[in-house]
Protein backbone atom coordinates (compact mmCIF):
# COMPACT_ATOMS: atom_id res chain seq x y z
CA UNK A 1 0.00 0.00 0.00
CA UNK A 2 1.62 3.68 -0.86
CA UNK A 3 1.62 6.28 0.71
CA UNK A 4 -0.41 8.30 -0.80
CA UNK A 5 -3.21 5.51 -1.21
CA UNK A 6 -2.63 5.33 2.89
CA UNK A 7 -3.37 8.75 3.30
CA UNK A 8 -6.49 9.07 1.29
CA UNK A 9 -7.70 5.98 2.83
CA UNK A 10 -7.52 7.43 5.81
CA UNK A 11 -9.18 10.08 5.42
CA UNK A 12 -11.98 9.18 3.68
CA UNK A 13 -12.68 6.79 7.12
CA UNK A 14 -12.06 10.01 9.30
CA UNK A 15 -15.14 10.95 7.47
CA UNK A 16 -17.08 8.59 7.11
CA UNK A 17 -16.35 7.71 3.45
CA UNK A 18 -14.19 4.21 3.51
CA UNK A 19 -16.87 2.59 1.36
CA UNK A 20 -15.12 5.01 -2.01
CA UNK A 21 -12.63 2.16 -1.77
CA UNK A 22 -14.78 -0.51 -1.76
CA UNK A 23 -13.18 -1.29 -5.50
CA UNK A 24 -9.99 -0.84 -5.38
CA UNK A 25 -8.18 -4.11 -5.27
CA UNK A 26 -9.93 -4.50 -8.81
CA UNK A 27 -8.92 -0.94 -10.49
CA UNK A 28 -6.08 -0.63 -12.81
CA UNK A 29 -3.73 1.56 -11.93
CA UNK A 30 -4.50 4.65 -13.78
CA UNK A 31 -8.17 4.18 -12.75
CA UNK A 32 -6.79 4.27 -9.09
CA UNK A 33 -4.57 7.55 -9.84
CA UNK A 34 -7.95 9.09 -11.35
CA UNK A 35 -10.02 7.97 -7.91
CA UNK A 36 -7.37 9.53 -5.85
CA UNK A 37 -7.05 12.64 -8.17
CA UNK A 38 -10.87 12.97 -7.80
CA UNK A 39 -10.30 12.85 -3.75
CA UNK A 40 -8.16 15.69 -3.83
CA UNK A 41 -10.38 17.72 -5.49
CA UNK A 42 -13.16 17.59 -3.38
CA UNK A 43 -13.36 18.93 0.12
CA UNK A 44 -13.41 15.86 2.24
CA UNK A 45 -13.15 17.85 5.73
CA UNK A 46 -16.50 19.36 4.79
CA UNK A 47 -17.99 16.07 4.07
CA UNK A 48 -20.02 15.27 7.52
CA UNK A 49 -20.98 19.07 7.90
CA UNK A 50 -22.69 18.51 4.48
CA UNK A 51 -23.96 15.09 5.64
CA UNK A 52 -26.00 16.70 8.79
CA UNK A 53 -27.24 19.80 7.77
CA UNK A 54 -28.03 19.25 4.44
CA UNK A 55 -28.85 15.26 3.89
CA UNK A 56 -30.05 14.59 6.69
CA UNK A 57 -31.99 18.19 6.94
CA UNK A 58 -34.08 20.27 4.89
CA UNK A 59 -32.59 24.16 5.51
CA UNK A 60 -35.52 26.23 5.02
CA UNK A 61 -34.67 29.30 3.34
CA UNK A 62 -38.37 30.81 3.58
CA UNK A 63 -37.93 34.11 5.10
CA UNK A 64 -39.96 32.64 8.25
CA UNK A 65 -40.82 35.79 10.70
CA UNK A 66 -38.89 38.57 9.06
CA UNK A 67 -40.13 41.07 7.52
CA UNK A 68 -40.80 41.26 3.88
CA UNK A 69 -41.17 44.81 2.20
CA UNK A 70 -41.25 45.83 -1.70
CA UNK A 71 -37.20 46.39 -2.84
CA UNK A 72 -37.00 49.98 -3.61
CA UNK A 73 -36.01 49.61 -7.18
CA UNK A 74 -34.80 51.87 -9.86
CA UNK A 75 -37.44 52.25 -12.23
CA UNK A 76 -36.75 51.42 -15.71
CA UNK A 77 -38.84 54.63 -16.78
CA UNK A 78 -36.25 57.07 -15.01
CA UNK A 79 -39.20 60.27 -15.12
CA UNK A 80 -40.87 57.39 -12.67
CA UNK A 81 -43.32 59.78 -9.73
CA UNK A 82 -42.83 56.67 -7.51
CA UNK A 83 -38.49 57.63 -7.63
CA UNK A 84 -37.58 59.24 -10.10
CA UNK A 85 -33.65 59.21 -11.31
CA UNK A 86 -31.01 60.72 -13.59
CA UNK A 87 -30.58 57.92 -16.50
CA UNK A 88 -28.11 60.38 -18.50
CA UNK A 89 -26.21 61.17 -15.40
CA UNK A 90 -25.25 57.43 -14.70
CA UNK A 91 -25.00 56.72 -18.07
CA UNK A 92 -22.11 58.84 -18.26
CA UNK A 93 -20.52 57.53 -14.70
CA UNK A 94 -20.46 53.90 -16.60
CA UNK A 95 -18.92 55.18 -19.55
CA UNK A 96 -16.44 56.70 -18.12
CA UNK A 97 -15.53 53.27 -15.60
CA UNK A 98 -15.35 51.45 -19.16
CA UNK A 99 -12.73 54.18 -20.70
CA UNK A 100 -10.85 53.99 -17.68
CA UNK A 101 -10.57 49.99 -17.96
CA UNK A 102 -11.96 49.64 -14.81
CA UNK A 103 -14.64 46.47 -16.06
CA UNK A 104 -14.56 42.98 -16.82
CA UNK A 105 -17.08 40.79 -17.99
CA UNK A 106 -17.96 37.67 -16.37
CA UNK A 107 -19.84 34.77 -18.26
CA UNK A 108 -21.22 31.39 -16.10
CA UNK A 109 -21.01 29.02 -19.00
CA UNK A 110 -20.97 25.46 -17.58
CA UNK A 111 -23.59 23.66 -18.96
CA UNK A 112 -24.31 21.48 -21.47
CA UNK A 113 -26.87 21.80 -24.72
CA UNK A 114 -28.73 18.76 -23.23
CA UNK A 115 -32.04 20.39 -22.82
CA UNK A 116 -31.97 21.73 -26.50
CA UNK A 117 -31.60 18.60 -28.10
CA UNK A 118 -28.13 19.95 -28.64
CA UNK A 119 -24.79 18.09 -28.24
CA UNK A 120 -22.03 20.42 -26.93
CA UNK A 121 -21.49 23.35 -24.53
CA UNK A 122 -24.55 25.63 -24.37
CA UNK A 123 -22.60 28.63 -25.68
CA UNK A 124 -22.14 26.99 -28.90
CA UNK A 125 -25.70 26.37 -29.85
CA UNK A 126 -27.09 29.14 -32.79
CA UNK A 127 -29.23 31.61 -30.25
CA UNK A 128 -29.71 34.87 -32.58
CA UNK A 129 -32.83 35.47 -34.70
CA UNK A 130 -31.09 36.07 -38.08
CA UNK A 131 -28.02 34.71 -38.42
CA UNK A 132 -27.89 32.15 -36.27
CA UNK A 133 -24.54 33.10 -34.18
CA UNK A 134 -23.62 30.98 -31.45
CA UNK A 135 -24.87 32.10 -27.74
CA UNK A 136 -20.86 32.79 -27.35
CA UNK A 137 -20.77 35.19 -30.31
CA UNK A 138 -24.08 36.86 -29.20
CA UNK A 139 -22.19 38.07 -26.08
CA UNK A 140 -18.94 39.00 -27.58
CA UNK A 141 -20.40 41.03 -29.95
CA UNK A 142 -21.20 43.69 -26.72
CA UNK A 143 -17.08 43.56 -26.16
CA UNK A 144 -16.48 44.53 -29.35
CA UNK A 145 -18.29 47.16 -29.76
CA UNK A 146 -17.12 48.36 -26.03
CA UNK A 147 -14.06 48.57 -27.38
CA UNK A 148 -14.23 50.18 -30.27
CA UNK A 149 -16.75 52.77 -28.73
CA UNK A 150 -14.61 53.09 -25.53
CA UNK A 151 -10.94 52.71 -26.70
CA UNK A 152 -10.55 49.72 -23.88
CA UNK A 153 -10.55 46.46 -23.77
CA UNK A 154 -13.17 44.72 -21.88
CA UNK A 155 -11.13 41.23 -20.29
CA UNK A 156 -14.02 38.54 -20.45
CA UNK A 157 -13.84 35.69 -17.36
CA UNK A 158 -15.63 32.18 -18.33
CA UNK A 159 -16.53 29.84 -16.14
CA UNK A 160 -16.58 26.35 -17.63
CA UNK A 161 -17.43 23.21 -16.48
CA UNK A 162 -15.11 20.20 -15.88
CA UNK A 163 -18.11 18.23 -18.98
CA UNK A 164 -17.31 20.98 -21.11
CA UNK A 165 -13.99 23.28 -20.63
CA UNK A 166 -11.90 21.09 -23.52
CA UNK A 167 -15.29 22.14 -26.49
CA UNK A 168 -15.32 25.86 -24.65
CA UNK A 169 -11.96 26.04 -25.31
CA UNK A 170 -11.30 24.67 -28.62
CA UNK A 171 -14.71 26.18 -30.28
CA UNK A 172 -13.21 29.60 -29.36
CA UNK A 173 -9.76 28.75 -31.48
CA UNK A 174 -11.85 27.61 -34.17
CA UNK A 175 -13.69 30.62 -34.21
CA UNK A 176 -11.00 32.99 -33.94
CA UNK A 177 -12.16 34.01 -30.62
CA UNK A 178 -15.19 36.42 -32.07
CA UNK A 179 -13.16 38.28 -33.61
CA UNK A 180 -11.46 39.37 -29.45
CA UNK A 181 -7.83 39.58 -28.80
CA UNK A 182 -7.35 35.89 -26.63
CA UNK A 183 -5.05 37.69 -24.30
CA UNK A 184 -8.57 39.03 -23.38
CA UNK A 185 -10.12 35.84 -22.50
CA UNK A 186 -9.25 33.79 -19.61
CA UNK A 187 -11.24 30.33 -19.11
CA UNK A 188 -11.47 28.55 -15.42
CA UNK A 189 -13.25 25.80 -13.91
CA UNK A 190 -16.15 25.82 -11.99
CA UNK A 191 -16.27 23.50 -8.50
CA UNK A 192 -18.16 20.00 -8.30
CA UNK A 193 -19.37 18.96 -5.03
CA UNK A 194 -19.92 15.23 -4.08
CA UNK A 195 -24.00 13.51 -5.02
CA UNK A 196 -24.91 11.81 -1.92
CA UNK A 197 -26.98 8.98 -0.94
CA UNK A 198 -30.45 10.11 0.99
CA UNK A 199 -31.02 7.11 2.87
CA UNK A 200 -26.85 6.33 4.11
CA UNK A 201 -25.38 9.71 3.44
CA UNK A 202 -22.81 8.35 1.72
CA UNK A 203 -21.24 10.09 -1.28
CA UNK A 204 -22.21 8.19 -4.20
CA UNK A 205 -19.80 6.46 -6.41
CA UNK A 206 -20.62 6.35 -10.87
CA UNK A 207 -18.24 4.29 -11.81
CA UNK A 208 -16.54 1.67 -9.64
CA UNK A 209 -13.51 4.50 -9.70
CA UNK A 210 -15.31 7.25 -10.11
CA UNK A 211 -17.31 9.92 -7.68
CA UNK A 212 -20.57 10.69 -8.49
CA UNK A 213 -20.72 14.84 -8.39
CA UNK A 214 -22.60 17.87 -9.68
CA UNK A 215 -21.39 21.43 -10.39
CA UNK A 216 -21.92 23.60 -7.10
CA UNK A 217 -23.88 25.98 -8.68
CA UNK A 218 -23.71 29.36 -10.22
CA UNK A 219 -22.82 30.65 -6.72
CA UNK A 220 -19.60 28.53 -6.93
CA UNK A 221 -18.86 31.11 -9.43
CA UNK A 222 -17.32 33.77 -6.75
CA UNK A 223 -15.02 30.81 -4.55
CA UNK A 224 -13.58 29.95 -8.72
CA UNK A 225 -13.13 33.73 -9.58
CA UNK A 226 -10.77 33.64 -6.51
CA UNK A 227 -9.24 29.87 -6.62
CA UNK A 228 -8.63 30.67 -10.30
CA UNK A 229 -6.39 33.27 -10.00
CA UNK A 230 -9.05 35.52 -12.14
CA UNK A 231 -9.37 38.41 -9.17
CA UNK A 232 -5.61 38.73 -8.97
CA UNK A 233 -5.43 38.78 -12.94
CA UNK A 234 -8.50 41.52 -12.45
CA UNK A 235 -6.45 43.08 -10.48
CA UNK A 236 -3.45 43.53 -12.79
CA UNK A 237 -5.57 44.96 -15.16
CA UNK A 238 -7.00 47.42 -13.04
CA UNK A 239 -10.36 46.37 -13.03
CA UNK A 240 -12.74 46.79 -10.29
CA UNK A 241 -16.22 45.82 -11.31
CA UNK A 242 -17.58 42.65 -12.71
CA UNK A 243 -20.54 42.51 -14.75
CA UNK A 244 -22.11 39.43 -14.28
CA UNK A 245 -24.71 37.01 -17.18
CA UNK A 246 -25.39 34.27 -17.95
CA UNK A 247 -25.20 32.39 -21.42
CA UNK A 248 -28.33 31.65 -22.12
CA UNK A 249 -29.43 35.17 -22.57
CA UNK A 250 -28.25 36.33 -26.06
CA UNK A 251 -29.81 39.83 -24.91
CA UNK A 252 -28.39 40.27 -22.39
CA UNK A 253 -25.80 43.71 -21.98
CA UNK A 254 -22.48 42.38 -21.40
CA UNK A 255 -21.77 45.92 -20.09
CA UNK A 256 -24.35 48.28 -19.77
CA UNK A 257 -23.04 51.62 -18.75
CA UNK A 258 -26.56 52.55 -17.10
CA UNK A 259 -26.14 49.67 -14.37
CA UNK A 260 -22.42 49.95 -13.88
CA UNK A 261 -23.21 53.73 -13.21
CA UNK A 262 -25.80 53.08 -10.76
CA UNK A 263 -23.90 50.11 -9.03
CA UNK A 264 -20.80 52.27 -8.94
CA UNK A 265 -22.37 55.64 -7.99
CA UNK A 266 -25.51 55.50 -6.56
CA UNK A 267 -25.82 57.02 -3.19
CA UNK A 268 -27.88 53.88 -2.11
CA UNK A 269 -25.09 51.45 -3.41
CA UNK A 270 -21.74 49.92 -1.52
CA UNK A 271 -20.62 49.28 -5.20
CA UNK A 272 -20.36 45.36 -3.34
CA UNK A 273 -23.10 43.53 -5.47
CA UNK A 274 -26.26 45.36 -7.58
CA UNK A 275 -28.77 43.40 -9.37
CA UNK A 276 -31.06 43.63 -12.49
CA UNK A 277 -34.75 42.63 -12.31
CA UNK A 278 -37.56 42.87 -15.00
CA UNK A 279 -41.40 43.09 -14.12
CA UNK A 280 -43.26 39.63 -13.17
CA UNK A 281 -45.98 38.99 -15.76
CA UNK A 282 -48.26 37.13 -13.42
CA UNK A 283 -47.85 35.83 -9.04
CA UNK A 284 -46.87 32.90 -10.42
CA UNK A 285 -44.29 33.18 -12.46
CA UNK A 286 -41.38 30.65 -11.63
CA UNK A 287 -38.63 33.37 -10.51
CA UNK A 288 -36.78 34.21 -7.62
CA UNK A 289 -38.09 38.28 -6.44
CA UNK A 290 -35.90 41.03 -4.89
CA UNK A 291 -37.34 42.08 -1.43
CA UNK A 292 -36.46 44.12 1.44
CA UNK A 293 -36.08 41.09 4.53
CA UNK A 294 -35.41 42.24 7.42
CA UNK A 295 -34.70 45.73 6.33
CA UNK A 296 -31.40 44.36 4.15
CA UNK A 297 -32.21 43.48 0.13
CA UNK A 298 -32.46 39.98 -0.60
CA UNK A 299 -34.24 37.29 -3.03
CA UNK A 300 -37.00 34.73 -1.93
CA UNK A 301 -37.30 31.90 -4.44
CA UNK A 302 -40.59 31.64 -6.05
CA UNK A 303 -41.60 28.63 -3.86
CA UNK A 304 -40.97 30.55 -0.35
CA UNK A 305 -42.95 33.98 -1.02
CA UNK A 306 -46.02 33.34 0.95
CA UNK A 307 -49.00 33.42 -2.02
CA UNK A 308 -50.81 36.15 -0.17
CA UNK A 309 -47.49 38.43 -0.66
CA UNK A 310 -47.01 36.85 -4.50
CA UNK A 311 -50.75 37.86 -5.60
CA UNK A 312 -50.56 41.75 -3.81
CA UNK A 313 -51.24 44.52 -6.18
CA UNK A 314 -50.74 48.03 -6.31
CA UNK A 315 -54.04 50.43 -7.13
CA UNK A 316 -53.08 50.63 -10.54
CA UNK A 317 -53.04 46.86 -10.51
CA UNK A 318 -49.64 46.12 -10.50
CA UNK A 319 -47.54 43.42 -8.76
CA UNK A 320 -46.29 44.69 -5.33
CA UNK A 321 -43.62 42.05 -5.30
CA UNK A 322 -42.95 42.11 -9.17
CA UNK A 323 -38.88 42.36 -9.05
CA UNK A 324 -38.03 39.21 -10.76
CA UNK A 325 -34.57 37.99 -10.64
CA UNK A 326 -32.87 37.50 -14.25
CA UNK A 327 -29.27 36.61 -13.23
CA UNK A 328 -27.86 39.50 -13.85
CA UNK A 329 -25.47 41.65 -11.57
CA UNK A 330 -22.49 43.68 -10.72
CA UNK A 331 -19.87 42.99 -8.37
CA UNK A 332 -16.92 44.47 -6.74
CA UNK A 333 -13.44 42.91 -7.20
CA UNK A 334 -13.12 43.73 -3.67
CA UNK A 335 -16.33 42.70 -2.36
CA UNK A 336 -15.74 38.97 -4.33
CA UNK A 337 -12.23 39.12 -3.06
CA UNK A 338 -13.17 39.59 0.60
CA UNK A 339 -15.65 36.96 0.72
CA UNK A 340 -13.21 34.56 -0.30
CA UNK A 341 -10.45 35.29 1.88
CA UNK A 342 -12.94 35.62 5.09
CA UNK A 343 -13.96 32.13 3.70
CA UNK A 344 -17.33 33.25 3.78
CA UNK A 345 -19.19 30.65 1.62
CA UNK A 346 -22.45 30.62 0.18
CA UNK A 347 -25.20 28.49 1.83
CA UNK A 348 -26.39 25.18 -0.28
CA UNK A 349 -29.10 24.89 -1.65
CA UNK A 350 -30.64 21.14 -1.21
CA UNK A 351 -31.98 19.26 -4.32
CA UNK A 352 -33.58 15.65 -4.64
CA UNK A 353 -32.44 13.85 -7.87
CA UNK A 354 -32.28 10.55 -9.56
CA UNK A 355 -28.52 10.10 -9.69
CA UNK A 356 -27.32 6.74 -11.27
CA UNK A 357 -24.65 5.24 -9.23
CA UNK A 358 -22.61 1.76 -8.53
CA UNK A 359 -24.40 -0.76 -5.90
CA UNK A 360 -21.54 -1.44 -3.58
CA UNK A 361 -23.03 -5.10 -3.02
CA UNK A 362 -22.87 -6.13 -6.93
CA UNK A 363 -20.82 -3.28 -8.29
CA UNK A 364 -23.35 -3.08 -10.85
CA UNK A 365 -24.65 0.73 -12.14
CA UNK A 366 -28.38 1.24 -10.67
CA UNK A 367 -29.95 3.62 -12.66
CA UNK A 368 -33.40 4.58 -10.10
CA UNK A 369 -36.64 5.19 -11.15
CA UNK A 370 -36.98 7.03 -8.12
CA UNK A 371 -35.40 9.90 -6.21
CA UNK A 372 -32.51 8.74 -4.47
CA UNK A 373 -29.82 11.17 -3.89
CA UNK A 374 -29.25 14.73 -2.63
CA UNK A 375 -27.37 16.92 -4.98
CA UNK A 376 -26.21 20.50 -3.86
CA UNK A 377 -25.40 24.10 -4.88
CA UNK A 378 -24.82 27.35 -4.51
CA UNK A 379 -26.76 30.31 -5.84
CA UNK A 380 -24.89 33.83 -6.75
CA UNK A 381 -27.88 35.71 -5.36
CA UNK A 382 -27.13 34.66 -1.98
CA UNK A 383 -23.91 37.12 -2.37
CA UNK A 384 -26.24 40.15 -1.85
CA UNK A 385 -27.50 39.46 1.67
CA UNK A 386 -23.64 40.58 2.57
CA UNK A 387 -23.64 43.51 1.26
CA UNK A 388 -23.47 46.86 3.11
CA UNK A 389 -26.47 47.73 0.67
CA UNK A 390 -27.27 46.70 -2.68
CA UNK A 391 -29.51 48.47 -5.57
CA UNK A 392 -32.12 47.09 -7.89
CA UNK A 393 -32.03 48.19 -10.84
CA UNK A 394 -35.41 47.68 -13.22
CA UNK A 395 -35.15 46.69 -16.88
CA UNK A 396 -37.06 45.86 -19.70
CA UNK A 397 -38.28 42.60 -20.33
CA UNK A 398 -37.99 42.38 -24.13
CA UNK A 399 -34.96 44.97 -23.95
CA UNK A 400 -32.44 42.35 -22.01
CA UNK A 401 -34.20 38.98 -21.15
CA UNK A 402 -35.06 36.49 -23.22
CA UNK A 403 -33.11 32.89 -22.07
CA UNK A 404 -32.75 30.12 -24.19
CA UNK A 405 -33.38 26.83 -21.93
CA UNK A 406 -35.64 24.21 -23.43
CA UNK A 407 -36.21 23.19 -27.02
CA UNK A 408 -39.80 24.46 -27.20
CA UNK A 409 -42.57 26.43 -25.38
CA UNK A 410 -41.39 29.03 -22.99
CA UNK A 411 -37.62 30.20 -22.93
CA UNK A 412 -36.89 28.61 -25.98
CA UNK A 413 -35.34 29.40 -29.16
CA UNK A 414 -38.29 30.57 -30.99
CA UNK A 415 -39.59 32.44 -28.30
CA UNK A 416 -36.10 34.01 -27.72
CA UNK A 417 -36.44 34.44 -31.68
CA UNK A 418 -39.43 36.61 -31.10
CA UNK A 419 -38.37 38.79 -28.23
CA UNK A 420 -34.89 39.70 -29.81
CA UNK A 421 -37.29 40.42 -33.29
CA UNK A 422 -39.53 42.84 -30.62
CA UNK A 423 -36.33 44.77 -29.66
CA UNK A 424 -35.01 44.92 -32.71
CA UNK A 425 -38.15 46.86 -34.04
CA UNK A 426 -38.46 49.07 -31.68
CA UNK A 427 -34.93 50.06 -31.50
CA UNK A 428 -35.55 50.83 -35.70
CA UNK A 429 -39.06 52.47 -35.23
CA UNK A 430 -37.71 54.69 -32.60
CA UNK A 431 -35.24 56.10 -35.05
CA UNK A 432 -37.81 56.56 -37.41
CA UNK A 433 -37.79 52.93 -39.34
CA UNK A 434 -41.37 51.81 -40.40
CA UNK A 435 -41.11 47.90 -39.37
CA UNK A 436 -44.00 46.10 -40.92
CA UNK A 437 -46.50 44.25 -37.99
CA UNK A 438 -49.10 41.67 -37.86
CA UNK A 439 -52.65 42.28 -36.62
CA UNK A 440 -52.21 40.96 -33.39
CA UNK A 441 -48.97 43.92 -33.29
CA UNK A 442 -46.09 41.84 -33.58
CA UNK A 443 -43.27 42.15 -35.75
CA UNK A 444 -44.06 40.61 -39.73
CA UNK A 445 -40.51 39.62 -40.00
CA UNK A 446 -37.41 38.31 -38.20
CA UNK A 447 -34.87 41.33 -37.17
CA UNK A 448 -31.58 41.21 -35.11
CA UNK A 449 -29.30 44.15 -34.61
CA UNK A 450 -25.62 43.29 -34.02
CA UNK A 451 -24.33 45.28 -30.91
CA UNK A 452 -21.09 46.09 -32.10
CA UNK A 453 -23.03 48.54 -34.33
CA UNK A 454 -25.69 49.56 -31.89
CA UNK A 455 -25.62 49.21 -27.82
CA UNK A 456 -28.69 50.53 -27.63
CA UNK A 457 -31.93 52.25 -29.58
CA UNK A 458 -30.15 56.28 -29.82
CA UNK A 459 -27.22 54.51 -31.72
CA UNK A 460 -29.75 53.86 -34.59
CA UNK A 461 -30.42 57.48 -35.03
Amino acid sequence: MTMRETEWRRKAKDVGQEHLFAFWDDLALDQRDMLLAQLASIDLDSVPTLVEKYVRNKPDFSPGGASIEPVNDYPNDHTNPRRAWDRAHYHALGEEMLRRGEVAAFTVAGGQGTRLGYDGPKGCYPGSAVRGRPLFECLSRWLVGAEKRYGHAVPWYIMTSPLNDEATRAFFSEHRNFGLDAANISFFQQGVVPSFDAASGRILLSDRHVIATNPDGHGGSLKALYASGALADMRGRGVRHISYFQIDNPLARAVDPVFLGLHAHAPDSSAQMSSKMVAKTEPGEKVGVFATIGGKVGVIEYSDLPGELASRRRADGSLVFNAGNVAIHALGVEFVEGLSRAGAGLPYHRAEKKVPHIDLETGRRVEPSAANGIKLETFVFDAISMCDASLVYETDRVDEFAPIKNASGSDSPQSSALLQTERAARWLESAGVRVPRKADGSPDCVLEIDPARAMRAEDLR
